[in-house]
């Protein structure tokens, strides 16, 4: 598996395309019925290939104003993985797609989130590849 073609895919403008940034506040207007209420916003960053597991994460940064701390946070991976605005099975799908005849995404998983900086945090998505 060449890891540096993989590497080369998953640029700014591809991580945009694959997690808008609307996405942040349909999901808070889901969530609270306000867009406001939301104390961060979610991007989709890319962490890598190690071995066959190729990492995806969902980056969140503190709004201004705002707090973001981990008792909010902690809670996240299981509400993200099911969540249909979050929609990871769809991004999971999307990058099996970007990826091509490279690889194949298997099962994946939503790792603990993950205290970067005081002001973000991230959950990793661990996709297998066959």
């Amino acid at each position: 598996m060449n890891t540096d073609k993989i590497d080369m895919l998953f640029t700014d403008e591809t991580l945009k395309q694959l997690f808008p940034a609307d996405r942040t506040n349909d999901f808070f207007e889901a969530l609270f019925g306000d867009a406001d209420e939301g104390a961060y916003d979610i991007a989709l960053g890319y962490g890598g290939v190690s071995g066959n597991t190729l990492t995806m994460e969902l980056t969140l940064h503190e709004r201004p104003g705002c707090c973001l701390v981990c008792n909010l946070t902690q809670g996240l991976p299981q509400v993200f993985s099911r969540h249909p605005i979050i929609n990871v099975p769809g991004i999971v799908a999307d990058v099996d797609t970007l990826l091509g005849d490279i690889a194949n995404c298997n099962e994946w998983a939503l790792g603990h989130t993950e205290q970067r900086q005081k002001n973000m945090h991230i959950i990793p998505i661990s996709i297998m590849l066959e």
